[in-house]
């Protein structure tokens, strides 16, 4: 029957012309895979479906853009079909209960009911009956996956502890401040006057801080910011969360060490750092799954794309775009 197929299709191809049809193609054969076909029809939709816009309007906007998605996608479509081969000589068949039951979970770990998903499937252009093709290929293929791939793929001890190792700074927490601060604000940043007596009132704070005054005391008198009725107390920030001109000044404190003043346009801060916290490695206990799941993740698909390209080389495929 598929000889047949593509007989049809080849008849088409040659004598298309002697047909009565428009003398601009639409649909003919872009490539030959084993004993299947991809039409420029299939390819135009997974063209679609993968980038959510139409191979004209790609066109338009860069045509060589266009002709490296097109090339990049019929090669993924190459790929599928000789995957299919093998999934048929495997006899890997997803049962339609099977489809119902993934779906259901996929409506379940995002609360859609099934209006809700079939919206969702409709903004990004695929149909229900469509969607359910997806999962069964997407099924089948991680069952291949599975038996040729996954089932020959271990990860050893001694690799987990090398990568962590090799990568200690990628499991480093990020480090925490907790901060205090008394802010004195300026009505007028042009009245150099009332800059003046607000340096000199800061230096004042400063020098009794200095001499050991309780700095919540002060910041409860004087301060004029956030956190002043608390003592100045400003709470806790991720590293990533503070400036770099003032994590310089927290750089060089120790905790408990009060900083110099700090002037701005409309204002002086004088900051305290109350206590530093994380910025440790975590243990290989704590991250030796997560370790495990990356490496185990990178030699399947390393392997997939080994024997992808052993499959598709003991295949036969012919591109005629």
């Amino acid at each position: 029957m598929r000889t047949l197929l593509i007989s049809f299709f080849c008849v088409i191809a040659l004598f298309g012309s002697t047909c009565n049809v428009s003398a601009e193609i639409t649909n003919r054969l872009v490539a030959f895979i084993n004993n299947d076909v991809i039409t420029l029809y299939e390819l135009e939709k997974k063209i679609g479906e993968m980038t959510g816009k139409t191979s004209d309007d790609i066109k338009a906007q860069d045509e060589q853009q266009y002709i490296e998605i097109r090339r990049e996608i019929l090669e993924e479509l190459i790929n599928e079909k000789v995957a299919q081969t093998k999934i048929q000589e495997l006899g890997i068949k997803i049962t339609e209960g099977e489809i119902d039951s993934y779906i259901e979970d996929i409506k379940t770990a995002n609360q859609f009911t099934q209006e809700e998903l079939i919206d969702q499937l409709k903004t990004q252009g695929l149909t229900y009956e469509r969607f359910r093709e997806k999962v069964k290929e997407d099924q089948e293929r991680d069952q291949l996956i599975n038996y040729e791939v996954k089932s020959k793929t271990i990860v050893m001890e001694d690799q987990v502890i090398k990568y962590y190792q090799e990568h200690m700074e990628d499991y480093k927490t990020e480090g925490e401040v907790y901060l205090a601060g008394i802010f004195l604000m300026q009505n007028d940043p042009d009245n150099d006057e009332e800059s003046a007596e607000l340096i000199k009132k800061a230096e004042l704070i400063l020098s009794r801080l200095k001499k050991g005054e309780d700095f919540s005391i002060l910041a409860k008198e004087f301060s004029q910011g956030p956190g002043a009725e608390e003592g100045g107390d400003l709470g806790a920030f991720k590293i990533s969360q503070i400036d770099k001109d003032r994590l310089d000044i927290l750089d060089k404190l120790p905790e408990g060490g009060v900083s110099d003043l700090i002037k701005k346009e409309d204002n002086i801060q004088i900051i305290k750092l109350i206590k530093r916290d994380g910025g440790e490695i975590r243990p290989i206990e704590e991250v030796r799954d997560e370790i495990y799941e990356k490496l185990y993740s990178e030699e399947i698909n390393s392997r997939y794309t080994s024997w992808l390209k052993e499959l598709r080389e003991n295949s036969f495929t012919k591109i005629v775009f």
